[in-house]
């Protein structure tokens, strides 16, 4: 068993065992979805690693390197080890490995999420230092299944395009900060990806929405606190549909603490599907 990193290794073979460590699992990804993912939260090869056994890839960290709250960070964009390999502690010796190098590249801490009912996986991250830090709900639901029923609005509002720039500016109608893959980083890294627009009242913008159009991921979704409860969300998030590409719309990592946007989502039947932590380990 050797434990490198993943700078030499071609693409094919990294899906090879990421489709293998993650077939019991509900949700398959493509080898362009992989790409795109990997892409969109930062993935550099150079600062992942993996366990070798004869030369086939049995476990692995993929790293994604940017910064998160203005310190540069490592974030843990995909860990997993191929079933008959489980069991032998192989994700802890990969952390073990990766921190060191982390650290003498100038990282300052180290970032990951991790589903709330993977006690196992929770209990080895807490063993390797990591501390919750928040909680995540997300949300997937079939197109077919949403409430497309919409309150009635002021005629007024308008939905136009905006660039990421302006978008960056409008930071402050959301309710709490985005998870690393939902920044305006994380979606800069792959802009083509997505749809930004924003609803606007008399050339002023009240609400802004951004979707990832093939994963129908709704990365970033606020409304101005004076403009909520007037049909504003709803008016973004029907375009938000209109322009979606895939069978189903979510939303990953919406903190906990913002009740606002649970009950938006709930009145569209987009209710809870799962949890999340936000774990943190500084180097």
């Amino acid at each position: 068993m050797e434990i490198k990193s993943l700078s030499q290794i071609p693409f094919d073979q990294i899906y090879e065992a990421f489709s293998q460590a993650f077939v019991d699992y509900e949700m398959q990804l493509s080898k362009q979805q992989l790409q795109s993912m990997l892409n969109r939260r930062g993935f550099v090869p150079e600062l992942s690693v993996a366990a070798f056994d004869k030369g086939s890839i049995v476990a692995f960290t993929f790293n994604g390197i940017g910064n998160f709250k203005e310190r540069p960070t490592a974030y843990d964009t995909g860990t997993g080890t191929i079933k008959a390999f489980r069991g032998q502690g192989l994700a802890t010796k990969l952390f073990k490995h990766a921190i060191p190098i982390l650290k003498a590249t100038g990282i300052e801490q180290y970032l990951l999420e991790v589903l709330q009912h993977n006690s196992p996986a929770v209990s080895v991250y807490q063993k390797l230092g990591f501390e919750i830090s928040r909680e995540f709900n997300y949300f997937i639901q079939e197109r077919k299944q949403v409430n497309l029923k919409r309150p009635a609005s002021d005629t007024s509002y308008r939905i136009q395009p905006i660039s990421l720039a302006t978008c960056r500016q409008l930071s402050k109608f959301g309710d709490v900060s985005p998870s690393w893959q939902n920044t305006f980083d994380a979606i800069e890294r792959k802009p083509d990806d997505f749809k930004i627009f924003a609803a606007q009242l008399n050339q002023k913008i009240v609400g802004y929405c951004i979707l990832e159009v093939r994963s129908g991921d709704l990365s970033q979704f606020a409304v101005a606190k004076n403009h909520r409860r007037k049909g504003v969300g709803s008016l973004l998030f029907q375009e938000a549909l209109n322009w979606n590409q895939n069978d189903s719309i979510k939303i990953i990592n919406a903190e906990v603490s913002c009740d606002s946007l649970t009950r938006f989502l709930k009145s569209k039947n987009m209710l809870v599907t799962g949890k999340q932590f936000e774990m943190i380990r500084q180097l």
